[in-house]
């Protein structure tokens, strides 16, 4: 439930989300699932290159509010992004796969990310992805909830397959980020689509559309 402080602030209409994780957990598909309904299947997608930009409005608890989404790519070769990504954004979403322990073990460096380049109170979501791989699952529900309390996040675990509780983790993020108003009473965050990306450019200034 959101303070009085917040009731007493007007609410944000925009409000900027990242997905951020290693390659292949998930993120694209997260996306496309809650944006538009979708499903492509790995054989049918190819690995984001730089960046992709999807806006979504929502409704919830009567309110209508725009979410610009930010999806990165989760290969080492091209996390050179920097602040650039993570500059203004007010939600991130860490995801990895539940049948990838791999992906799972390597959130920490993602926490590092956040840690480095977002505000100290950006709101946080945990979420396995592909639990519809449940045989062949090799992170437990248990396991991901108690590294969620340890780092002070918000969990759940969800499917883009299957859409089992995609729209629910995107719901739970932006309840918390209006209930925590110091995200958004510090001036109004313009977010412009992300321009072509230069992978050669190792100037780290590429992102020529960032949120700044």
């Amino acid at each position: 439930m959101a303070s009085s402080d917040a009731q007493a602030q007007p609410l944000p209409t925009n409000l900027k989300l990242l997905l951020i994780g290693n390659s292949s957990v998930g993120k694209s598909s997260l996306l496309l699932r809650f944006t538009d309904d979708d499903f492509l299947s790995e054989e049918e997608t190819a690995a984001t290159i730089g960046v992709d930009f999807k806006v979504k409005s929502v409704e919830l608890d009567g309110r209508r509010y725009k979410l610009s989404i930010w999806d990165t790519a989760g290969q080492e070769r091209f996390r050179t992004l920097t602040s650039s990504y993570y500059r203004g954004a007010q939600g991130v979403i860490l995801v990895y796969d539940v049948s990838s322990r791999q992906t799972f073990d390597e959130l920490i460096k993602w926490f590092r990310e956040i840690e480095t380049y977002c505000a100290e109170d950006v709101v946080k979501i945990i979420v396995g992805n592909k639990v519809d791989k449940e045989f062949s699952r090799q992170v437990s529900t248990e396991e991901g909830q108690a590294f969620a309390d340890r780092m002070g996040t918000l969990f759940v675990e969800c499917s883009a397959k299957t859409n089992f509780g995609v729209t629910e983790a995107f719901q739970e993020l932006v309840r918390r980020i209006l209930a925590t108003p110091t995200l958004w009473t510090r001036g109004p965050q313009p977010v412009r689509s992300p321009q072509a990306v230069n992978l050669n450019d190792d100037s780290g200034g590429y992102l020529g559309g960032c949120a700044c």
